[in-house]
């Protein structure tokens, strides 16, 4: 057994890890009780070093998209990560720390000794995440997932941010599990979409004229972009972005020196606005809203993150929508309300999405087409929902929202429920959005609130924002303090008075 000595006992904090390094490998030390393990130290789902993460309540908390992971054995507790920790073997020779170079081998896939077939609908960042907690938590029996998409689900969240920019190419974006994940735990992927479902028989017909029967399935379809009801919006040129495809097209039609029109200002309208203005593009926003993502992050972070994109040239007006594209073969203008004309070489449409469930009619569902589902994410015996298509009890109140983690923390509830167990969403809801380098990320899910109070500049970075209702955090908005927000990722669970807040984050 090959040991390294890597540290002296004393220098492996309480309340944080200490990377430490054998060679090329990065492992993560921490303290558990009176004992010390040793892990990856860099967080499966992206990388990030989960040193510059926060220890707490027994877990670790990853500082970029807030993985958590507990510390007693590496055992994966929340996303994005869908994979656990890998340890390794660790000695204390007196003061001094020796870990083995060869991680414990991972867990085996559970047996085949369950005659009962499981069906996911949907390969996004819920369906897989079931697929994969399926595994993890014992099932043996047949999974069938149905993906819509020829190819395995993959990392949607970098098109906007990554892939338009030119930053990485669409054929290399991360699949959330690669072929072998699938073979090796017997995994059917079938590629179609779904006609029909017949809950009381438990049975989905598919659009080729396949029929598959089930003993439990979760629906996890996630949403369609919304289209853009006007004169011209059927033009070649006039895009959506919700899949690789689509952002190969945009790709081709996109060249420095063109002029873009985005219609929107969602978060996924701003990320392309910035990703399009990087890749060389002159880019105008008509935006619904004085100021972007005011809802979520007040006024203070939206006109903040508004003056890094008009820093980086692109043209952000409110004053009047759309009312026409103009073009005969190809797109020329976007005409606009108040009859101005924009010259225009593509537009694209980011005005939000909507629930992917016409297939799922008889359901019980919610205005807007959304299932609605109790606590345990089950919307009838035998079926449950997950993610962008679901309504949920939070904080006492139906809720829908659409982020990445939570459409994979839904999941990972189901599974559990599906297998006999009674989990309930308890968590604290959290995404990230990317704006020409700099990553905000967002914590809870705050309609309202009666006080904000920052540390640091959010028009300068690093800052940290705590908004409160009542004395309590309902919400926090940060960048660049990873560790801050990681601790407050598992602290928000629990009621949090504003000013314990930030006695915390002084700490961390």
């Amino acid at each position: 057994m090959a040991l390294h000595r890597v540290a002296r006992l004393a220098d492996v904090p309480e309340n944080r890890g200490l990377e430490v390094s054998i060679g090329e490998t990065k492992i993560v030390l921490l303290r558990v009780g009176d004992q010390l393990r040793a892990y990856q130290g860099a967080c499966p789902h992206a990388g990030a070093p989960l040193a510059e993460g926060a220890v707490c309540h027994g877990r670790l908390i990853c500082p970029w998209h807030k993985a958590a992971f507990r510390i007693e054995d590496g055992a994966l507790c929340e996303p994005p990560s869908l994979d656990s920790l890998k340890r390794y073997p660790l000695e204390l020779r007196g003061d001094e720390v020796w870990v083995n170079e060869h991680a414990l081998p991972d867990a085996h896939t559970p047996p085949a000794d369950d005659d009962r077939t499981f069906l996911i609908v949907g390969a996004g960042a819920a369906g897989t995440a079931c697929a994969a907690a399926l595994r993890e938590k014992g099932f043996g029996g047949r999974i069938s997932l149905i993906d819509r998409e020829p190819e395995a689900g993959y990392d949607r969240t970098v098109l906007s941010k990554f892939v338009l920019a030119g930053e990485m190419p669409p054929d290399e974006v991360p699949p959330l599990r690669d072929e072998d994940f699938y073979r090796q735990q017997r995994i059917d992927r079938i590629t179609g979409e779904v006609a029909s479902l017949e809950a009381a028989n438990r049975i989905v017909r598919l659009k080729d004229g396949q029929t598959l029967a089930y003993d439990a399935a979760v629906l996890a379809t996630g949403g369609t972009p919304n289209p853009l009801k006007l004169p011209g919006a059927d033009l070649p040129q006039v895009f959506l972005l919700r899949s690789k495809d689509q952002a190969q097209q945009i790709l081709e039609a996109a060249k420095p020196g063109q002029r873009a029109v985005i219609i929107g200002d969602s978060f996924i309208a701003m990320e392309s606005a910035g990703a399009l203005r990087e890749h060389g593009l002159d880019v105008t926003v008509l935006a619904k809203h004085a100021v972007p993502f005011a809802k979520q992050f007040g006024e203070t972070v939206g006109k903040a993150i508004l003056a890094r994109h008009v820093a980086h040239g692109v043209v952000f007006r409110s004053d009047s929508e759309a009312a026409e594209i103009v073009g005969s073969q190809n797109v020329e203008a976007v005409l606009l309300e108040n009859g101005q004309r924009l010259p225009a070489d593509l537009v694209l449409v980011g005005i939000g999405v909507s629930p992917a469930t016409d297939a799922f009619s008889g359901l019980p569902m919610e205005d807007d087409h959304s299932l609605t589902v109790d606590g345990g994410m089950r919307v009838t015996d035998g079926l449950w929902a997950a993610g962008d298509i679901a309504t949920f009890p939070f904080n006492g109140q139906p809720t829908r929202i659409e982020h990445w983690r939570l459409a994979q923390q839904h999941a990972r509830i189901a599974a559990a429920n599906m297998l006999g167990g009674d989990e309930h969403y308890l968590d604290v809801p959290f995404f990230w959005t990317w704006h020409y380098g700099k990553n905000y990320d967002y914590l809870g899910h705050a309609e309202s609130w009666d006080e904000v109070e920052f540390k640091g500049d959010p028009y300068h970075p690093p800052f940290i924002g705590l908004f409160g209702q009542k004395g309590l955090v309902v919400a926090a908005i940060a960048c660049e303090e990873g560790r801050a927000m990681a601790m407050l990722a598992e602290r928000m669970k629990q009621p949090l008075p504003v000013d314990e807040a930030w006695r915390l984050v002084r700490d961390v």
